[in-house]
């Protein structure tokens, strides 16, 4: 099948747009639309059956994704179609918010289009995310409470061995392309796969759902479901991830690409400048990117220095050295570890209401990481709970070597990822009413991780951070994420060494050698994701300076923060668009 060229598809976009029919009344319009985007979203949901599950829709339990390429060339067909169809719906005296959902979803379809160009489904796996591990750790955002939510768990174990066989023939053809990740990524990932393999049956974490039934399941059922779910993992599950890694080993390493750049890839250049739209939602080049993180970075490190100085120490280095060196400032324990994150999140819950008028009804929880991800993953991570508050959301907390982790930058990190970072700018996103449900699911990075660090600030603002050990590692935070705009462009773009970015890493921080190389690699493997974040937060601090600037003593944090994330997650120029006429509307109002 042969798929239009992102500039063929616009064209034919725009023509539809200007041959349309005279329009139909508002309603008409409105209906259509709704219609359509109803239809889109259903289409998600099914084509996307974990994403299903993930926010308490059960129709698809059962099954998993189709990843073959047949399925991503009739995804992007229906997508064409649905570009098309959209063009012929008038916008005229639609609401600013349906005009709104419309150029988001657009954008979504013809970003899609535009990166089918690179083949993304070729390369599946790397050692931060990919096909091998998402699919033990589905099991954590599932529901068990009902026989059949069992007997659905059982059916996708059954259809796991399909999802590998397409993704083994999707990295062969990648192979064929010389699209292939990094040979020293794709170590980790034969590691992660047999560690995963190696499992006894009962211990494997496809059998978490066994280790507590609930009381309502009679002690038949719990006999029949513990053996049908014990025959799939020993029959189907574990031959099958004893495949995927013997492919892995033998076939899919040894074709490893040696330069860690994404460069060195097919239309490598292109596919990057790609990655940095896709992530920062701007225009910016590469190398004013590099710029941008070269500034942030000496902004950092001057205020580091002033905090290290008044503790006695004449530099950064000698200062960076006494924290490695302070065993008060690393965790005793793994519950300790633990408990520090519970601790700031509980401290700043009490805050919130002077930061925002509108506070999300979701619970958080913090949790430990499953062991077979933590080796290769980030300090933290947030999951999202479901719409409905049936689960919650979690910060998820990496403890493996936790006693080796610095214990300053965790007040950041626990406002990044719980509140008022992630779980309250999702959560509200979930919330919204009177918006399309695909708005209610968007994940631009720059919005979303910009917004999470912004948040990480927002404790400074309310008077946290006292302990001065503390705010330095919230700028250590803050410089983590500058150096990633440094070393990300240098690898992807510059064509740095994985050497040079550690090095940098380590001229320029004090972050320990765990997380560097946990980093380094990460950017390596998802070429652009993590430029997202200082582009994102450094556009929030310039709309909040923006508006304080021109409503003065009318200007209301609370309800700056309510415009930010009160329509869920936006392309940071929609952003801007929304705070200006926000203020353009405050000052009306004072007249």
């Amino acid at each position: 099948m042969k798929l239009f060229p992102a500039l063929l598809l616009l064209a034919l976009v725009l023509s539809a747009s200007a041959q349309q029919p005279a329009p139909n009344s508002v309603a008409a319009n409105r209906a259509a639309l709704n219609s359509l985007l109803d239809e889109m979203w259903q289409d998600n949901l099914s084509h996307s059956p974990e994403f299903a599950s993930s926010i308490g829709d059960l129709r698809y339990n059962d099954q998993l994704t189709d990843y073959s390429v047949k399925a991503e060339r009739e995804s992007l067909a229906r997508g064409q179609q649905y570009l098309l169809r959209l063009a012929t719906i008038s916008t005229d005296g639609l609401t600013d918010q349906e005009k709104l959902s419309v150029e988001l979803i657009t954008r979504e379809l013809t970003n899609d289009q535009e990166g089918a160009r690179f083949k993304p489904w070729q390369m599946p796996v790397n050692q931060f995310w990919g096909i091998h591990t998402t699919l033990p750790a589905m099991v954590t955002n599932l529901r068990f409470e009902t026989v059949k939510d069992y007997e659905d768990w059982i059916a996708r174990l059954n259809a796991i061995p399909r999802v590998l066989e397409q993704a083994t023939e999707n990295m062969a053809a990648g192979v064929d392309e010389r699209r292939v990740p990094p040979a020293f990524l794709l170590e980790k990932v034969v590691a992660q796969t047999k560690a995963i393999a190696d499992h006894k049956p009962e211990d494997s974490p496809f059998a978490i759902p066994l280790t507590k039934f609930p009381a309502s399941i009679s002690a038949a059922d719990q006999a029949r479901l513990r053996d049908a779910m014990l025959t799939a993992i020993t029959e189907k599950v574990l031959p099958a991830y004893k495949r995927f890694a013997g492919y892995l080993e033998k076939s899919y390493l040894p074709a490893g690409r040696k330069e860690p750049g994404a460069w060195a890839l097919p239309d490598g250049d292109a596919y990057y400048a790609f990655c940095i739209r896709e992530s920062t939602t701007t225009d910016l080049t590469a190398d004013q990117i590099h710029q941008i993180g070269l500034d942030e970075v000496k902004r950092d490190e001057a205020a580091m220095l002033v905090i290290a100085q008044s503790l006695g120490y004449k530099d950064l280095k000698s200062f960076q050295q006494a924290v490695k060196n302070n065993p008060k400032l690393h965790p005793a324990s793994k519950e300790a570890l633990l408990a520090a994150y519970r601790h700031y999140e509980d401290q700043m819950q009490a805050k919130l209401p002077t930061l925002f008028g509108r506070l999300p009804k979701a619970k958080l929880e913090v949790v430990a990481m499953p062991a077979f991800v933590e080796h290769d993953q980030a300090a933290a991570y947030y999951d999202q709970g479901t719409p409905d508050g049936s689960r919650p959301g979690h910060v998820t907390v990496n403890t493996y070597k936790a006693t080796e982790r610095s214990l300053a930058d965790v007040e950041a990190v626990a406002y990044h990822e719980g509140i008022p970072g992630h779980h309250l700018q999702i959560s509200i996103a979930q919330e919204l009413t009177g918006i399309p449900e695909f708005r209610k699911h968007l994940g631009y990075t720059a919005y979303v991780e910009g917004w999470a660090l912004y948040a990480e600030r927002l404790g400074k603002d309310v008077g946290y951070y006292q302990d001065p050990y503390s705010d330095y590692g919230r700028l250590e935070a803050d410089i983590w994420r500058a150096i990633r705009l440094v070393v990300d462009t240098g690898v992807h773009s510059r064509h740095w060494t994985r050497e040079q970015m550690v090095q940098y890493f380590r001229d320029h921080s004090a972050i320990d050698e765990t997380n560097i190389n946990a980093e380094v690699d990460r950017y390596i493997g998802w070429p652009g994701q993590a430029l997202g974040y200082k582009i994102g937060q450094l556009k929030i601090l310039e709309l909040r300076d923006r508006s304080k600037k021109q409503l003065g003593d009318k200007f209301d944090i609370r309800a700056f923060h309510d415009q930010i994330v009160g329509a869920g997650a936006l392309p940071l120029d929609l952003l801007d668009e929304r705070i200006n006429q926000w203020i353009t509307e405050q000052i009306a109002a004072k007249k």
